[in-house]
């Protein structure tokens, strides 16, 4: 227990203070009253309980146990509250501030004091308590018979008190000024007057206060009070209002960046549960192969392909080709299309449940087609026809100025011939269409150039354009009465009705292997003469050209060489044995053979004017006519060719 006289604590069996000796008797019995009453005599009601067998069993009521128990802790609650105030007001008369409060001082000469909550209210209580204590200001005496005001600093014998008006309204303060200076606690208040002080406040100056209320403070004499800066105040607010800030930005900016990863975590979800579009092949032709995501054994049903696909290792696996999407769109040009798949889960019970769609682009291949004459896509003659050489895919469709020409294309090699009808207009255009199975339509434009007539010059339009006979006979038209000269060897020219309707004929010759030139000119006075060319390729028969035929021994090729000028001019032909050694020229194919017998020499340049493609390292035998010289090699012009 605590000594009465000097504060020490001693244990409660102790008779006398171990400090100073006093006697520690006084309420001994009061103090360990409780003890007594732990021990409980009474006793609650008790219930009896009685079996089949007539055994019986009494037992104490929970309930009176338990509020016997509740009102022993209420009586012990308000004991402790008396013995709580009995150790505030003992710590009081030694000058101990009392627990549960907080107390802030001044280092000023002066200091006013208030509360923190409600300090209008505290102002004018402690003004009321000044006035009943000091009923007359300038008596000394009258201030030290009432004692110090709680939570005021005595500074002398007289009590001065000042109000301000302030935004939060009026604010009293109590100062007690003049000599000599005595300073009172406020332990010693709380022990004088401790029904006065409320706990439950934070006791602090008014200079701490004086932002709340819009005032400063500032003592210029004995009677004057003047608004001082509350920094203190203002900082604390400042440091309050950023600490908030800092919250804020940081419960934003984890937000935000929740936000967002709650964002990226959907998309990786959706991504997972995307299909999967990768490019591949199938038949030796473009496609691609789309992976649905699903159940082991589910199936997925596409509308556009009328197909159900089973699930099998977490995808359905679905290939397509890309020809699929435009094999019966007409006029199609463009190089890329997108297309979409639609697909369904079919459910247990039989319904589909849509998925989420499929889109994807495919590249769509243009078709093949090789322009072999003319070289450009322009071209001047001098005749009325023309023949066009192409080579496109077989099975394609061609179409020459909307007119289809499919039916000409070669099964094998592709190719396809076209006489074309020259104008004497100037350009004749000819637009080329092809459509190639699994391709996307190819167009092309020709223009051959012929110059303007005034006097109308045209050959038949069914002259052969190739022929293996020595004489061809040609029909022509020209204006009635125009005069007709053939400027290339013929026979047998017939004008009989050239002045009534303008025909006229003549066998044309042949005298060069090969390419032919056909030249008509056409005259009418007071008009500028026409003129025309036609070309025509002469190959005799095979048995006719192969009799003439000079086999390429050793003497034979350095007879060639040495006299090549002359056997160029009477196209003499030659048999050329060997292996192609390499090409100089893929269009047109210009090789070079070794026709030695052992194959290691005698190079010769030869032309394919045949119908069969050569092909590098391969032997032939091949029937040609001398041309001329290449790089130090004779150059011949193939027209027949044998494998065996």
């Amino acid at each position: 227990m605590k000594c009465p006289q000097c504060g020490q604590w001693n244990r409660a069996s102790m008779p006398v203070c171990q400090k100073c000796g006093a006697r520690l008797e006084i309420g001994r019995e009061q103090d360990f009253a409780w003890k007594e009453r732990l021990h409980d005599d009474r006793h609650g009601s008790e219930y009896y309980r009685m079996d089949d067998d007539g055994y019986s069993d009494a037992t104490q009521d929970e309930r009176d146990t338990l509020a016997e128990e509740m009102a022993e802790l209420k009586t012990r609650k308000a004991e402790g509250i008396q013995r709580q105030r009995r150790l505030r007001r003992s710590s009081a008369d030694r000058g101990i501030a009392p627990s549960g409060m907080t107390i802030r001082t001044n280092q000023a000469a002066q200091a006013y004091w208030a509360t923190q909550e409600a300090p209008r209210a505290a102002a004018a209580d402690a003004l009321q308590d000044a006035q009943e204590a000091t009923p007359n200001p300038d008596s000394a005496a009258a201030a030290e018979e009432r004692g110090p005001v709680p939570g005021v600093r005595m500074v002398g014998a007289r009590v001065e008190t000042t109000r301000a008006a302030s935004a939060g309204g009026s604010r009293t303060a109590v100062r007690y000024t003049s000599a000599p200076i005595t300073d009172v606690s406020p332990a010693q208040a709380f022990a004088q007057e401790p029904e006065m002080w409320d706990t439950s406040r934070n006791w602090d100056p008014l200079w701490a206060e004086q932002e709340a209320y819009g005032t400063r403070w500032q003592q210029k004499n004995a009677h004057d009070i003047e608004v001082l800066p509350g920094r203190k105040k203002a900082m604390r607010r400042f440091l309050r209002t950023l600490a908030v800030l800092i919250v804020l930005a940081l419960v934003g900016l984890t937000g935000f960046f929740g936000y967002h990863y709650y964002q990226d975590r959907k998309a990786e979800e959706r991504e997972q549960n995307r299909a999967t579009v990768v490019a591949s092949m199938l038949d030796d032709l473009a496609a691609h192969t789309v992976m649905i995501p699903g159940e082991d054994g589910a199936q997925i049903y596409i509308r556009e392909l009328h197909t159900s696909y089973i699930v099998a290792d977490g995808f359905a696996t679905v290939q397509v080709a890309d020809h699929t999407w435009y094999d019966n769109l007409e006029d199609l040009t463009d190089p890329s299309m997108e297309v979409t798949l639609t697909p369904f889960l079919k459910t247990a019970s039989g319904r589909q449940q849509p998925l989420e769609p499929i889109t994807y682009t495919i590249d769509i291949p243009v078709s093949p087609i090789r322009l072999i004459t003319p070289d450009g896509n322009r071209v001047e003659v001098a005749s009325a026809m023309y023949t066009m050489k192409f080579e496109v895919r077989p099975g394609s469709k061609v179409y020459i100025n909307d007119r289809e020409i499919s039916d000409t294309i070669n099964n094998e090699t592709g190719e396809i011939s076209y006489n074309a009808t020259i104008q004497p207009i100037g350009d004749n255009v000819f637009t080329l269409r092809c459509r190639s199975q699994y391709c996307r339509e190819t167009r092309m434009t020709i223009t051959v150039y012929r110059e303007p007539q005034e006097i109308p010059l045209d050959l038949a339009a069914d002259t052969y354009t190739s022929t293996s006979l020595k004489a061809m006979l040609v029909n022509c038209t020209t204006l009635p009465g125009a005069s007709v000269e053939v400027r290339s060897p013929y026979s047998d020219l017939n004008i009989t009705n050239l002045d009534s309707t303008g025909a006229f004929s003549f066998y044309a010759l042949f005298e060069e292997i090969g390419n032919n030139i056909i030249e008509i000119n056409a005259s009418y006075p007071g008009k500028k003469t026409s003129h025309i060319e036609y070309t025509v390729y002469y190959l005799p028969p095979e048995m006719e050209y192969s009799k003439k035929a000079w086999p390429l021994s050793a003497d034979g090729y350095s007879e060639l060489v040495g006299n090549m000028t002359v056997r160029a001019a009477r196209h003499q032909v030659y048999v050329v044995m060997g292996t192609l050694q390499y090409f100089i020229s893929e269009k047109p194919q210009l090789a070079v053979f070794n026709s030695s017998e052992d194959g290691q020499g005698q190079p010769v340049v030869v032309e394919n004017f045949t119908k069969i493609t050569w092909e590098k390292g391969k032997w032939y035998r091949i029937y040609a006519d001398a041309e001329g010289m290449y790089n130090g090699m004779p150059r011949l012009n193939g027209r027949f060719t044998h494998t065996d």
